[in-house]
């Protein structure tokens, strides 16, 4: 029983900023989202893609979680875009308290979109509201096409699911049915919005940021 108590206080105060976080927003109209993957999906080639094919039209602003290091900060702010580096030392996944103290730091009204590359985890992140707009998950092709079976929790709970690195497809580099990927993800979530993308190479870039540019005015209405 302490276990469960223990585990309710934690989310409990968790929800509490995460709620603080979604009225900011709101109130900002400003649109956020959390993107979540295993490490070495491809989470941060691409957020800086994203970035640069999108500059002249949204203005960007990253929020960075990683157990250490600010490695991919600095490739984000490479791209001449401000990012808050976040080091959760050890902890899985980042806290709707973390996310408030980020967005004290980043320029916000001059952002379209806050985007927060969450701790590489299919887990953990899953289960902690941080007050975001949705949660974008990716699954990259050499992770394999069962992972929607096999972590249902945060395909069921995003808005899109990226399907990254499939230049590895080609010639059969990789054994990795897309279709299968597809299908389980839409089994748990009905609405959900897929999209095969090369960060690399640059496939698919174009229609997932049409989806996101969209987002952002819808959220600015």
């Amino acid at each position: 029983m302490k276990k469960i108590d223990i585990e309710k206080k934690i989310l409990g105060e968790n929800d509490k900023f995460a709620l603080e976080n979604l009225l900011f927003f709101a109130k900002k109209k400003k649109l956020c989202l959390n993107i979540i993957s295993s490490p070495g999906s491809g989470k941060t080639t691409i957020l800086a893609r994203t970035i640069n094919e999108l500059k002249g039209k949204i203005k960007i602003g990253v929020i960075e979680g990683d157990i250490q290091t600010d490695i991919d900060a600095e490739r984000i702010r490479a791209t001449e875009a401000p990012a808050i580096q976040i080091n959760t030392e050890g902890a899985c996944h980042l806290s709707a308290t973390q996310i408030s103290d980020a967005l004290k730091q980043l320029p916000v009204d001059d952002l379209d979109l806050i985007l927060i590359e969450n701790v590489g985890n299919l887990v953990c992140p899953s289960a902690f509201d941080l007050g975001e707009s949705g949660k974008i998950v990716v699954l990259s092709v050499p992770e394999g096409d069962d992972k929607p079976a096999k972590y249902p929790a945060i395909f069921a709970k995003s808005k899109v699911l990226l399907i990254n690195k499939i230049d590895l497809l080609d010639g059969g580099q990789v054994d990795f049915d897309i279709e299968r990927a597809k299908a389980d993800a839409r089994r748990l979530n009905k609405g959900i919005k897929i999209f095969p993308i090369s960060a690399r190479r640059g496939d698919g870039m174009a229609d997932w940021c049409d989806w996101l540019v969209k987002s952002v005015e819808k959220s600015a209405e």
